[in-house]
Parts: structure tokens; C-alpha cells; sequence
């Protein structure tokens, strides 16, 4: 096969699979009935300063299912730690014990699981509009091209393929995202 083809192909397999580690990101962070460190991945402390992860500037840690302890590095990053948790919007409510801070994670309602499954189901979508996009530039790369018509009715396929494969790893995704949220 022609190298420039070859070279196209690759970009999009590239892309796509970018678009479906977002996907596996953004799902880590929607909360699926039990407290992981993934659900404070979002929170940004103002560390001297400057935004800065909750991540680097504290342990999270579940010492159980249903709570979180933020273990912080220096003592006076308690208040600023707890200040960026309810900035944060995530509708949890931080304890702070003058050592750490303890969050317990209610359990989700009918309610908010079906709304998380929504929420996850718009995020496949994002994906998928994602991998289309690859495909479609792809697809236009390939016109541009200067190889046979029929040369570029195979790539073509196998740019489809590429998509359709892509498109039922991220259903695959959603569907046991979806099976954990609504999982009492």
C-alpha cells in the first residue's frame, strides 16, 4: 500500500484512540455508587497562588467504600483543600479533623445514577462524534491524494473499518460504565 496512505491511516487510528482514552478519562471521573480518588481528579487547589491538582498536593485515599481521606502534605493546605472541594461542585461534603479531611460519599439515588448514566452516555456520544471527525478528515486526506480511484475506494474501507471498530469500543465502554452506575 501506498506510504501516504499508510501515513493517513495511522493519523487516524491515532486520533482515534485518543478520543477513546478521553472517553476512558472522563468516565473515571463520573461517580458509579462508590467513593475512588478518580471522583476528585477535577479539583484544583490554589497552592501559593497558582491552580494546582489535588493530586499533587495531597494523598487520596479510600479507606473504605464509601469514604475518602485527603491526607495533605503541608498542614496549612487543609482549609484551601476543603475550599476547593466545595468550589468544586461535586456535591460532596468535606470534614476536615485538623490532620485530614474525611468526605463520606452518599449512597446515589434512582434519580442521580439515572442522570450519571445520561451524563456517561453524553460523553460516548463525544467520543463518537470524535472518532467521526478523524474519519472525516481522513476520508478528506485521502481525496487529496494523487493514487487511483480504486486505491482510494480501499482506503476509504478501511478508514470505515477503523471507525466501525472504534464506534463499538466506545459502545462497549458506555455499556459497562452504564452496568456500574446502575448498579445498587
Amino acid at each position: 500500500m501506498n506510504e501516504e496512505i499508510e501515513f493517513i491511516l495511522d493519523t487516524t487510528k491515532e486520533a482515534m484512540t485518543n478520543a477513546i482514552e478521553h472517553l476512558e478519562k472522563e468516565l473515571r471521573s463520573i461517580r458509579a455508587g462508590k467513593a475512588t480518588p478518580a471522583m476528585l481528579g477535577t479539583v484544583m487547589v490554589d497552592y501559593y497562588g497558582s491552580q494546582t491538582p489535588l493530586g499533587q498536593v495531597a494523598n487520596v485515599n479510600t479507606p473504605d467504600p464509601r469514604t475518602l481521606s485527603i491526607q495533605p502534605w503541608e498542614k496549612n493546605m487543609l482549609q484551601p483543600i476543603e475550599k476547593a472541594i466545595q468550589i468544586a461542585n461535586l456535591g460532596l461534603n468535606p470534614m476536615n479533623n485538623g490532620d485530614i479531611i474525611m468526605i463520606n460519599v452518599p449512597p446515589l439515588t434512582e434519580e442521580r445514577r439515572k442522570g450519571l448514566a445520561k451524563q456517561a452516555k453524553s460523553e460516548a456520544e463525544h467520543a463518537k462524534v470524535g472518532v467521526r471527525n478523524a474519519r472525516k478528515d481522513a476520508n478528506n486526506d485521502i481525496k487529496k491524494t494523487d493514487i487511483s480511484d480504486d486505491m482510494k475506494k480501499i482506503a476509504e474501507d478501511d478508514v470505515q473499518k477503523l471507525t466501525d471498530t472504534f464506534v463499538k469500543k466506545i459502545d462497549e465502554t458506555f455499556s459497562v460504565k452504564e452496568k456500574e452506575i446502575m448498579t445498587v
